[in-house]
């Protein structure tokens, strides 16, 4: 249930920061769960690496990820 709710939530976030754009659900959901993915392989990665704390982790690469995916719509979009 824990990764649901992180994929709802960052879903709605891509929902908001494309202003709200009707008829994406499944796009939102589906570059959600890729993030929440993506999220998961680098905290295991790092937790590997070093033993750094997963609160903070979480919310730098989830905004790292976000950003990158509004990178790549935005070349794809011109």
């Amino acid at each position: 249930m824990k990764w649901y709710d992180e994929i709802a939530k960052i879903a709605r976030e891509l929902y908001e920061k494309s202003g709200k754009r009707e008829g994406c659900d499944l796009d939102n959901w589906l570059e959600a769960e890729r993030i929440v993915m993506e999220r998961h392989r680098e905290e295991e990665k790092l937790e590997a690496e070093s033993s750094s704390s997963p609160e903070k982790t979480n919310a730098s690469t989830t905004k790292q990820i976000i950003k990158k995916t509004e990178t790549k719509t935005r070349r794809t979009k011109k």
